[in-house]
């Protein structure tokens, strides 16, 4: 008999999945805090898809810093400016899911979170 290691408290979940939004410390107070001893399939969810968006925003800005200083080009600038609108967009997106207590992926990187982050 297989047992499932989640527990089926869904609030629990949804407290962990609003927090994980709210930058990476964030996550990690929603990981370790929230998540780690009572874990549930919606918070396991929420917080791959955060942990991705939260480690793509930190990409995105040692990029965008390292070609900044490289080029000083204010055109540089601007595709930074509208690939972080777009991050926020989808971060709007996860956050009214999370807030909804919906296992909904977010676009563009809800199902990579999924497969690169299984453990979680």
């Amino acid at each position: 008999m297989e047992t499932n290691n989640f527990t089926t408290t869904t609030e629990d979940g949804k407290t962990a999945s609003i927090v994980s939004y709210f930058t990476i410390i964030g996550w990690l107070i929603a990981f370790f805090a929230m998540h780690k001893d009572k874990k549930t399939d919606l918070g396991s969810y929420q917080l791959r898809q955060t942990l991705l968006l939260h480690l793509i925003n930190i990409g995105l800005g040692v990029l965008s810093n390292i070609l900044l200083v490289i080029t000083a080009s204010v055109s540089i600038g601007y595709i930074f400016y509208a690939l972080y609108l777009v991050l926020f967009v989808l971060w709007i997106i996860g956050f009214i899911g999370a807030v909804n207590g919906q296992k909904k992926p977010i676009p563009l990187v809800g199902e990579k979170a999924q497969s690169i982050f299984p453990q979680i």
